[in-house]
């Protein structure tokens, strides 16, 4: 891993950083950059494989940046994420250990519960929050 001084020359190298085109204010193509044409594609199978399979933070991630974004730029992040997990993970010799699929509800648990509350509100109910008996 020593050929490349960061993940970020290892994700731009492979070609799955995001594009960044900008000129003159103007925004251009945001397609990703060239790179390793097989190395690419086998991070995309992983990416798609990674959106059908339940249950951990990657599949979390891949469907919270589909929502907004689509699938097609979901996909190209979840493989951006995967080079970075493998660089991290040869780089310094210890294991992945997954975050879960409820990380990014346990991040602002707070957030998640006032846009809900309003949301609800918004469509004519009245709420009111009690928390669970543990």
């Amino acid at each position: 891993m020593q050929r490349f001084a960061s993940a970020k020359h290892l994700a731009s190298w492979a070609g799955v950083c995001p594009g960044n085109h900008q000129s003159a204010g103007h925004r251009g193509s945001s397609k990703p950059t060239g790179g390793n044409p097989w190395l690419k594609a086998v991070l995309g199978e992983v990416a798609c494989s990674i959106a059908r399979t339940r249950g951990s933070y990657l599949h979390a991630q891949f469907h919270r940046i589909a929502r907004r974004r689509g699938r097609h730029k979901a996909l190209v992040a979840v493989a951006h994420s995967v080079l970075r997990i493998i660089y991290y993970m040869v780089r310094d010799k210890k294991p992945y250990a997954d975050l879960g699929d409820d990380y990014f509800d346990k991040l602002d648990a707070s957030r998640i519960e006032r846009h809900h509350v309003r949301r609800l509100e918004q469509l004519g109910y009245t709420v009111s929050l009690a928390p669970k008996a543990a």
